[in-house]
């Protein structure tokens, strides 16, 4: 059993940044592919960003491609997501998830542990 923990939300203006990080009780990361997602009341939980085990490879959904980016830390215990140029769209809660394998797609279904979420919302 992995349990996430995700910290950095909080209210900001738009035009602001953030940053979330996501960690497992200090236990290591490595072993997993990570996401980021985000849910608002009354829609499903949609991906934003991913990035492989290694951090070689990441995966941007769309709408978030140049604003956001996922990184990990060298130790890999922690994994980020660096949130610039935030919009008042963007008011969701934040999960941190891991999967058990790389997924083929970034879904929800793909992923094997979640977070309990954290709130970021964006101010017009």
């Amino acid at each position: 059993q992995v349990e996430l923990v995700e910290f950095g939300g909080g209210l900001v203006q738009a035009g602001g940044s953030l940053r979330l990080s996501c960690t497992a009780s200090g236990r290591t990361l490595s072993n997993y592919p990570m996401g980021w997602f985000r849910q608002v009341p009354g829609k499903e939980r949609e991906f934003v960003a991913g990035m492989d085990r290694s951090g070689g490879d990441t995966y941007y959904v769309d709408f978030v491609k140049g604003r956001f980016t996922i990184s990990r830390d060298n130790a890999k215990i922690a994994v980020y997501l660096e949130m610039n140029n935030l919009k008042p769209e963007d008011t969701a809660v934040y999960y941190c998830a891991a999967a058990y394998i790389q997924p083929r797609r970034w879904d929800r279904y793909a992923m094997a542990y979640w977070g309990k979420g954290t709130l970021v919302t964006v101010s017009s």
